[in-house]
């Protein structure tokens, strides 16, 4: 027998309480947190979609696991599981815990990040690119033009366009390039993938000019099911398989395990040169901990060992990709302008189509996001100009051609009827969107990743949505 929509593969074990705040309540908070919703309190959310970062759910094996967390301070036996497991489904040879996965873009970047080098990649992700631009580099973006156009339903719109990323080569110079970033999936294109022919010919052109390829493996699961299911050579091959040739075709990767590997915190740099790798462990010593716990408990690391382990299984990963594009598709449905296809974590609303009477200068998607909150508990957070920050020699507002709000969904918290409460909210404020009639201007603006913290104000009164 068929089933359009296969059971979560998984049984509730225990649960955490949750209700709704009433309207007054949701009214208070979005004020008190200056229309971010980044500074909302937890007790005053209802569904939680502001990220699928350490937020997932962990397994009774996980649990289990971390009740033999080995907690020495040097060489745990914690560590070596932990490494081990990494090596065997990543493939790097040199594994270096880190608390999350921006502490290793911070190691990387500070490894080989040189003022005036430039950094080509398939669209930046904020913490990324900051990490290289305070190290004296420049980022540049290589995505094939569909990954800016929402609309675009091309299977793999997290690949690099290789003409655009041949000619950044051929102006910039090899020598001033350190590495090619590799984003799989691309978060800030809406979860998309990157195509393995596609990363296999970025790996061709990197060593024609002698330059290494560095994977955000943050999600490399999610591009390993779409790999599996858009690209026929790959179609009969496992996860765990597909990931380790995706990892083969690469130098080094940074990796927040707090997302595919199910785990509540931590992460890794992998990398295949002993020389880099020691140059990373001194960074670590300073800044994260000893090589050996890198910020980590020993039950952390033995949390993310078996979360690696399930992450592979393609029940799980099909169940996760299933439930993302559930959402989505409820929205389509319904005529709300989304991010084409459905990526793989979450579901991103168009907000500059939402909200086209409101000007860029105004935030359409951090108003979007405010509004859905106000009117239903459920958070969401702001992709677009707010995210982007500041060109940092101009101080202008950098206006990406994509004004997103992103719903994230935790891995293995949320049933589908939570997707039908969120796709419902959200179909609701998007048909009185016509009572939004401006949006937001900032009261607070931090220098560096500044939609965490920044404050915002109604650029009209004090309400979002007009009366009727």
């Amino acid at each position: 027998m068929d089933h359009a929509y296969l059971p979560e593969p998984w049984r509730i074990k225990a649960v955490e309480p949750m209700s709704r705040p009433a309207p007054a309540t949701l009214h208070a908070s979005l004020r008190k947190a200056g229309f971010n919703t980044c500074l909302l309190h937890s007790r005053d959310v209802y569904i939680d979609l502001f990220t699928d970062s350490g937020t997932n759910a962990m397994s009774a094996a996980q649990w289990a696991a971390m009740m033999v967390g080995d907690e020495a301070y040097a060489g745990a036996t914690s560590f070596y599981r932990f490494h081990d497991t990494i090596r065997g489904y990543y493939g790097y040879e040199h594994i270096i815990p880190v608390h999350q996965g921006r502490a290793a873009e911070n190691i990387i970047s500070q490894c080989l990040v040189w003022p005036g080098s430039n950094l080509p990649g398939n669209m930046y992700f904020p913490s990324t690119r900051i990490h290289q631009e305070l190290n004296g580099g420049t980022f540049h973006d290589a995505i094939i033009d569909e990954g800016h156009d929402p609309s675009s339903a091309h299977p793999f719109k997290g690949n690099f366009d290789i003409g655009k990323l041949r000619d950044l080569i051929k102006r910039l110079g090899a020598a001033t390039i350190p590495y090619v970033c590799v984003g799989a999936t691309v978060n800030m294109a809406g979860g998309q993938p990157i195509s393995m022919a596609n990363l296999a010919a970025v790996r061709e052109l990197a060593n024609e000019h002698g330059i290494m390829v560095v994977l955000d493996a943050a999600r490399a699961i999610e591009n390993a099911w779409f790999i599996k299911t858009r690209e026929e050579e790959w179609r009969d091959r496992s996860i765990a398989e597909i990931l380790l040739a995706m990892c083969d075709l690469t130098d080094a990767a940074t990796m927040s395990a707090k997302k595919d590997s199910f785990a509540n915190i931590g992460g890794w740099l992998g990398v295949r040169s002993a020389e880099l790798a020691e140059q990373a462990r001194s960074k670590v010593l300073l800044y994260e901990g000893l090589h050996t716990y890198g910020g980590m408990a020993g039950r952390d690391m033995e949390a993310i060992a078996q979360g690696i382990e399930e992450s592979v299984q393609e029940d799980s990963i099909r169940a996760r990709v299933e439930q993302v594009a559930y959402l989505g598709n409820r929205l389509i449905a319904a005529d709300v302008p989304v991010v084409m296809p459905i990526g793989g974590h979450a579901v991103y609303l168009d907000a500059a189509a939402t909200l086209s009477h409101v000007p860029r200068e105004e935030f359409p998607a951090q108003t979007l996001a405010a509004a859905i909150y106000e009117r239903s508990g459920v958070r969401g957070v702001e992709r677009g100009a707010i995210s982007a920050g500041r060109h940092p020699e101009t101080g202008a507002n950098r206006m990406p051609k994509l004004e997103l709000v992103r719903f994230a969904i935790p891995r293995r918290v949320y049933t589908r009827s939570h997707m039908d409460f969120v796709a419902d909210s959200i179909i609701d404020v998007h048909r009185s969107r016509h009572r939004i009639l401006r949006g937001l201007r900032f009261v607070h603006e931090p220098k560096h990743l500044r939609f965490f913290q920044a404050r915002f104000e109604p650029m009209q009164g004090s309400e979002l949505f007009a009366d009727e």
